[in-house]
């Protein structure tokens, strides 16, 4: 509760307004979607959530990360196969996939930091990982390897929150609590002292060691607290699709498609990640329903439109589309966030 006070008070009086609005909107428009559109509105909140988290690591630090998919797919295949094997509930695997998803960030970390590997190099190795741990799934036949993990869907009809089973409207409702526990707790570690420690990592780790910061120690900070949110995602993941394949959940393309809301958005913001997630998913399907429509068959076009949307967002608005859109709103002096 000091938490969500100490956020709010931070924000300026226009930006209290439009979070207000903002939540109050996302709480009522499910009752107005159909079930295509609210499948996009959960795809939105997803790429929200897991652009949070990939945010806390390079926005609030500046450690490149594109192999995220790797804390997606073991948070996702660890609390599944707990279900599958053990019949345990998605709420206790939770605890085991953050563990699990901490425990990799850490050998990651590690290996990395204490080396000294940064920059391209700490990008190279997260894709590394998250590609041999790819491979490595393909032939674990005890989550069906290649042929993929299934979970009984059962009754979608009811709401089941203990087993995570209904229909698409609570899954709605649990990744928007998510989304909403990510933003105020993003905004809270950016605020604090660890907050301050990153943003000095990320603007220049020599000057910041300099100054006495255990640049190692926050740094794995980072890291195994990005990959904890991740697996979050990665476990709602599992019970709202209820199938798992390694080559969809490991691909590099599940990490690029988690880095594209906050860096479209606008790194190292709250509102970023929110704003980018709208951004892409919307246009995203709009541009492949438009493709369709008029008759073509393009195979890879929202890949496309991403990366068209990526080189005009770092030639035109390295910032983010947000920071100047929250200045030309008057959000107050510290409107990029």
């Amino acid at each position: 509760m000091n938490t969500l006070r100490e956020l709010l008070s931070s924000l300026h009086g226009r930006s209290r307004v439009l979070l207000a609005l903002l939540l109050l909107g996302l709480l009522a428009v499910p009752w107005f979607l159909n079930a295509y559109l609210l499948t996009l509105a959960i795809m939105i909140l997803y790429l929200a959530y897991t652009g949070q988290a990939w945010n806390v690591m390079m926005g609030f630090c500046g450690q490149l990360s594109l192999g995220h998919a790797l804390f997606v797919g073991l948070g996702a295949y660890t609390a599944a196969a707990l279900l599958f094997h053990f019949q345990i509930q998605p709420w206790a695997g939770l605890w085991v996939a953050i563990g699990v998803c901490v425990l990799a960030a850490a050998i990651v970390g590690a290996l990395a930091f204490r080396f000294g590997i940064s920059g391209v190099y700490f990008a190279l190795l997260t894709i590394a990982f998250a590609e041999f741990t790819r491979i490595g799934f393909e032939n674990f036949q005890w989550v069906g390897a290649t042929g993929g993990l299934f979970l009984k869907v059962g009754q979608r009809e009811h709401i089941d929150l203990l087993s995570l089973r209904g229909p698409p409207i609570m899954f709605y409702y649990v990744i928007l609590a998510l989304a909403t526990f990510a933003f105020v707790f993003s905004g809270w570690l950016l605020r604090s002292r660890v907050g301050y420690y990153w943003q000095a990592i990320r603007e220049n780790e020599d000057a910041a060691q300099a100054l006495g910061i255990n640049t190692f120690l926050w740094k794995m900070a980072a890291i195994t607290v990005s990959a904890a949110m991740t697996g979050v995602a990665g476990v709602f993941y599992a019970f709202y699709y209820n199938n798992l394949f390694p080559d969809q959940v490991f691909h590099i393309s599940s990490s690029i498609e988690i880095i594209l809301a906050p860096i479209i958005g606008g790194l190292g913001t709250l509102f970023g990640p929110i704003f980018g997630a709208a951004v892409i998913t919307v246009l995203g399907e709009g541009i492949t329903n438009l493709v369709g429509a008029l008759g073509f068959d393009i195979p890879g076009v929202k890949q496309v439109f991403y990366g068209v949307a990526l080189m005009i967002v770092i030639l035109f608005l390295p910032d983010g589309i947000w920071p100047p859109l929250a200045r030309r709103l008057k959000l107050g002096p510290r409107s990029g966030q």
